[in-house]
C-alpha cells in the first residue's frame, strides 16, 4: 500500500502537482492505468510483472490491449515524412529487430555510393543510393 501511495500522491508531490493528480476524485486529472492483475492481491514478487491493459491520459485511451483492445486509438502519423520509422517500424517491431540483427552481421566496408551488397546485408537496409546497413 505504502509502495502505491508513494508511486501516485507521491510522484504528485514530488512534480509540484500536489492536489491535481495522483489520487481518483472529482477535479483531478484523469491519467490511470488498469493494470493486467489486481494490485493488492498478487504476491510482492510479481508486481514487478504487472502491466497496463489500458492507459487514459485526460480522460481518453492512450493505450489498450487485451479485453480493452477495442479502445486503443490508432497509431500517430509519422514524422517527418522521410522518417526510416515510415519504413521499418519504430521500436521493438519485428522488422527492427531483423534490421538490428543484419547490423550485427553486416561487415563489408562502407564506401559511398557502392552498390554491392553481400549476403548478410538486410534488403530492407538497401537503397538505390548505396548501402544503409551502417557498417563502418
Amino acid at each position: 500500500m505504502e509502495a502505491l501511495r508513494l508511486y501516485t500522491l507521491g510522484s504528485s508531490w514530488f512534480s509540484g502537482e500536489d492536489g491535481k493528480k495522483g489520487a481518483i476524485v472529482p477535479g483531478q486529472l484523469a491519467d490511470l492505468a488498469v493494470l493486467s492483475e489486481d494490485y493488492f492481491s498478487v504476491p510482492q514478487e510479481r508486481i514487478k510483472q504487472l502491466g497496463s491493459v489500458l492507459t487514459l491520459v485526460g480522460g481518453k485511451p492512450v493505450y489498450a490491449t487485451a479485453e480493452f483492445k477495442h479502445l486503443d486509438p490508432p497509431p500517430l502519423p509519422v514524422s517527418p515524412d522521410w522518417s526510416p520509422v515510415r519504413h521499418y517500424g519504430g521500436y521493438g517491431s519485428k522488422r527492427v529487430q531483423g534490421a538490428s540483427l543484419a547490423l550485427a552481421h553486416c561487415s563489408h566496408p562502407r564506401t559511398s555510393g557502392h552498390d554491392a551488397h553481400p549476403a548478410s546485408c538486410a534488403p530492407e537496409l538497401r537503397s538505390p543510393l548505396g548501402c544503409d546497413c551502417f557498417a563502418f
